[in-house]
């Protein structure tokens, strides 16, 4: 009941008629695998101009959450619901996997066209299901797609498993070129086209950088480049896709890192302009974010964050964030506010002046944030935000490892261990058991369990029924049906059939 109620009060409800009279158009940048240390505003090591000015001409989200990995931010971003409620959650949807977003769910992209979003394009990884056309983001309520449906593609070669991975639509496509250019460009395009209709646009880039594998074009490595780097030529090394062992390596992965980072900003840029040269950049929504936290092994991504990608510290959950809308938010605020990627879908419905009952008629986990953000340097203390449990899970290993998560009222309860049942696990010794009393320790230095058994029962609790969500037939461990697995040519689906399986009798 209590969530909602906060979905209600939150509410900018106006009379159908209303709806999309001056809704805003939307333009979302999910970066992936972006660190926290990895932009320019909190790290001049990396160059993101473009970023930075988008901070700084908007709202600075400082405690923005997502998904530990790729696919469950995707899923939670779509539908506005932690992604274990349908099954998203455990792990990532790898090549060989016949799972996607279950059509059921309604995602962003159907909810907008409900209001009035004629165009809806989607530009790069998908992510969400790519083995019957059913999962494929024309069926999920986008009107165009252009990019790749697998993660960890060749940026050159664009290619998974060694098969071309790159399509308009339901189409293969034989464009050549760096993918993260061809993502901009090609969303840089279909924003100018969609201006020129009255109806506002809806535009989602999950670009694939700067995931691995680690490959930039020759001219923006040079930019990184140290003085004393015996990098063999990053462009060439990373197109090979080899791995290198020993501290050097990593620092010419850390170049070619930054060299990624820097052409997805400079992509990035390329949006802008064409949002600002379409005349509407007063009324468009602009809301960047990174999909989780940046790889292990690299040097401090996260910090000072604790953690990285694949954990629930705050360096694999939180990330560099930030929202423009000139019609309705004063450039250059922050908000401290725990926010994250399941309160999109709610906050866009407000933003169109739409009521989120009428249009999901259930409610969701996420909230309309847009309150808070327009009280910013008024009325901050709204209190209702900070009252939400926020959840972080993931599963990948399989159940005999899991990583969970809580954070409520300034403190954090961190489990680690085979799957979360009972109350006596969080004592017995069977799980690695963490508390963080964020409010005085964000960087979760100091682990005060022995100190506040109460408050770890009372959030343990709490973990293990949210664990309970994730229904039998969710996504499997990461590695399940790996072996043997045979791609299907140009990894294609059957439109006129969306539940087949294609190369197969499914």
């Amino acid at each position: 009941m209590h969530r909602i109620a906060l979905c209600l009060t939150l509410l900018l409800a106006v009379s159908a008629a209303d709806v999309a009279a001056d809704a805003p158009n939307v333009v979302i940048l999910l970066a992936d695998d972006l660190g926290w240390n990895a932009v320019g505003y909190h790290n001049d090591e990396f160059q993101t101009p473009n970023i930075d000015a988008l901070v700084a001409g908007g709202v600075e989200l400082d405690r923005f959450y997502v998904a530990p990995m790729c696919s469950p931010t995707r899923a939670g971003l779509m539908t506005g619901l932690y992604p274990i409620r349908f099954g998203c959650a455990r792990a990532v949807i790898p090549p060989q996997r016949d799972y996607g977003l279950p059509t059921e769910q309604i995602t962003v992209a159907e909810v907008l066209e409900k209001i009035g979003y004629e165009n809806r394009g989607v530009f790069g990884k998908w992510h969400l299901g790519h083995r019957r056309a059913k999962w494929h983001p024309l069926n999920q309520g986008f009107t165009h797609f252009h990019g790749h449906y697998n993660g960890a593609i060749d940026y050159f070669e664009l290619t998974r498993e060694n098969v071309r991975d790159w399509h308009t639509n339901y189409e293969p496509s034989d464009e050549q070129g760096y993918s993260t250019d061809l993502i901009a460009a090609a969303a840089s395009q279909w924003i100018t086209q969609s201006a020129k209709s009255d109806a506002p646009y809806f535009c989602y880039v999950p670009f694939n950088a700067p995931h691995s594998p680690f490959q930039a074009p020759e001219d923006a490595i040079a930019r990184f480049r140290s003085p004393d780097s015996n990098s063999d030529g990053g462009n060439k090394r990373g197109r090979k896709g080899q791995s290198y062992k020993g501290q050097a390596n990593k620092e010419r992965d850390r170049e070619v890192y930054a060299a990624m980072i820097w052409q997805m900003d400079q992509g990035i840029g390329q949006i802008l302009k064409a949002i600002e040269d379409s005349g509407e950049a007063e009324n468009t929504i602009v809301w960047f974010m990174s999909d989780n936290g940046g790889v292990g092994g690299l040097r401090e991504l996260n910090e000072p964050l604790r953690g990285s990608k694949l954990t629930v510290y705050e360096g694999g959950i939180r990330v560099p964030a930030c929202i423009r809308w000139p019609k309705r938010l004063l450039a250059g605020d922050k908000s401290h506010d725990i926010f994250g990627y399941i309160d999109v879908l709610p906050t866009l419905i407000a933003a169109a002046g739409a009521d989120q009952w009428d249009l999901m008629q259930k409610p969701l986990d996420g909230t309309n944030i847009l309150p808070v953000l327009m009280g910013l340097g008024k009325n901050p203390a709204w209190g209702i935000i900070a009252d939400r449990p926020w959840f972080s899970y993931h599963g990948q290993s399989g159940e005999q490892d899991e990583h969970l998560a809580v954070t409520l009222d300034g403190w954090k309860l961190k489990v680690n261990g085979p799957r979360l049942r009972s109350l006596k696990q969080l004592t017995d010794g069977t799980n690695r058991v963490e508390l963080f009393h964020l409010s005085a320790d964000l960087l979760e230095k100091s682990d005060v369990k022995a100190m506040h058994p109460d408050k770890v029962q009372q959030l343990g609790e709490m973990l293990i029924e949210h664990r309970t969500l994730q229904p039998a037939d969710g996504v499997p461990p990461y590695g399940v049906g790996k072996q043997g697995f045979v791609p299907p040519a140009n990894w294609a689906v059957d439109p006129k059939s969306p539940d087949k399986l294609v190369g197969t009798d499914g």
